[in-house]
């Protein structure tokens, strides 16, 4: 059985940093790209970060650039978000996806974690 397990989430002040983590289990991780999505109070779940499996290239929503950094640890089956810089505006649930092939819908989602940030 696939799971997506994500964790580190919280209330933070503006300005401060979280770092999610998702562990991944029941799948053979290194072949998966990974992606990290967000869905604030009202609003559609939105795009926030992806690293893909073979390359390790990975790819931003404009609004995280420079504040946010995905990574992941194949030997553990982990993806990382480090979220530095947090604004009000990123408050929301963050959830993990895993994506085998590429323009194809994702795979597998974790239940998620909750950001909040305060102002």
């Amino acid at each position: 059985q696939v799971q997506l397990v994500e964790s580190g989430g919280g209330l933070v002040q503006a300005g401060g940093s979280l770092r999610l983590s998702c562990a991944a289990s029941g799948l053979t991780f290194s072949r998966y790209h990974m992606a990290w999505y967000r869905q604030a109070p009202g609003k559609e779940r939105e795009f926030v970060a992806r690293i893909f499996s073979s390359s390790g290239k990975t790819g931003y929503t404009d609004s995280v650039k420079g504040r946010f950094t995905i990574s992941r640890d194949n030997a553990e089956n982990t993806v990382y978000l480090q979220m530095n810089s947090l604004k009000p505006e990123d408050t929301a649930i963050y959830y993990c996806g895993a994506q085998q092939r590429l323009g194809e819908r994702y795979d597998y989602w974790g239940q998620g974690t909750q950001v909040t940030v305060s102002s």
